[in-house]
């Protein structure tokens, strides 16, 4: 015999009991009455004992029944209580959820968001966990992340904020020393700083916007980072060109402390997306972090204006 209680053989016949009648509970709990007397008929033979006196007209308790229901009854209805409560919870915006986010990108765009979130749903507790490294949402028992890739198949469900495209980058200081790359293929003598973290080899693919020719270069120089801080430096101080994220360039494009490269060239595009182990009966706590960081972050100011040959193009008049 199993050593798991029959939780359901009890609580039908806590209901039998409460009800008087085998009809009666059937009807309570919305099932069929040979459901509810296979049950009970189950639980006797488990326990060894009669719960119940039965004939044509009348149902009535045995005495060792009578000793049983009240505790039967009582698994009935802290069942209720508890699925009542979980209902509850995953309808209602409240409770914890642990979120993943790129370490640059939070510290920018999601931190300073987070005052006007708690504003708006008060009963929800944030774990923000700022990272380069892509976390593992289901070993690591996330809720969500936002990330910033080139999202491939997978059993993660992703919702696209908007695209994030990538720049090449370097300084005016170092363009007027050492010039300006007209073809990826030229740029083997820069000093090209590139990352640590990627899943592969750091590789940059360029495809031409007009002829739709394809190269591919492994970048080389005297540093390999794990963040977006990291490059800048030496980047912003003249020493080497990187390439960066949309959000990471566009306030340097628009002070002039950098310039994009190779213009007529595309680097490799991804977006910004909200990231779940699952759709499937989504908590309304994780619903309502989706939908307030994508109605935030989908229009945000990193967002750069491109002119039709891909430079970032003066910011408008307001």
């Amino acid at each position: 015999m199993s050593k798991l209680p029959d939780f359901e053989g009890l609580a039908m016949f806590g209901k039998v009991a409460e009800e008087g009648s085998f009809a009666g509970a059937a009807t309570a709990m919305g099932v069929s009455v040979a459901t509810v007397s296979r049950a009970v008929t189950r639980l006797e033979e488990r326990l060894g004992g009669r719960l119940f006196n039965r004939t044509s007209r009348r149902l009535a308790l045995t005495d060792y029944g009578r000793s049983l229901a009240e505790r039967a009854a009582k698994i009935y209805s802290e069942a209720e209580e508890a699925e009542d409560f979980a209902r509850e919870t995953s309808s209602r915006p409240r409770g914890l959820v642990k979120l993943a986010v790129p370490l640059s990108f939070g510290a920018r765009w999601v931190a300073p968001l987070l005052p006007e979130f708690f504003r708006t749903y008060p009963d929800i507790a944030i774990d923000l966990h700022a990272t380069d490294t892509q976390a593992d949402l289901i070993g690591e028992g996330f809720d969500a992340a936002l990330r910033i890739a080139a999202m491939e198949d997978s059993s993660l469900v992703a919702r696209l904020i908007a695209p994030m495209r990538r720049f090449l980058v370097a300084s005016p200081g170092y363009l007027s020393r050492y010039g300006r790359p007209q073809h990826p293929n030229d740029l083997g003598p820069h000093p090209c700083l590139s990352y640590v973290n990627r899943n592969k080899r750091d590789v940059w693919r360029f495809t031409h916007r007009k002829t739709g020719e394809e190269c591919l270069i492994t970048p080389t120089g005297p540093l390999r980072v794990t963040s977006v801080e990291a490059l800048l430096p030496m980047v912003l101080a003249g020493a080497a060109i990187t390439e960066l994220p949309e959000f990471a360039a566009t306030p340097y494009f628009r002070e002039k402390q950098l310039e994009p490269l190779l213009t007529d060239w595309r680097m490799t595009e991804g977006g910004l997306y909200f990231v779940t182990p699952t759709a499937r009966a989504r908590p309304a706590k994780v619903s309502a972090v989706a939908d307030f960081f994508v109605s935030k972050l989908a229009t945000a100011e990193w967002r750069a204006e491109m002119a039709p040959e891909g430079k970032p193009s003066r910011p408008r008049k307001k």
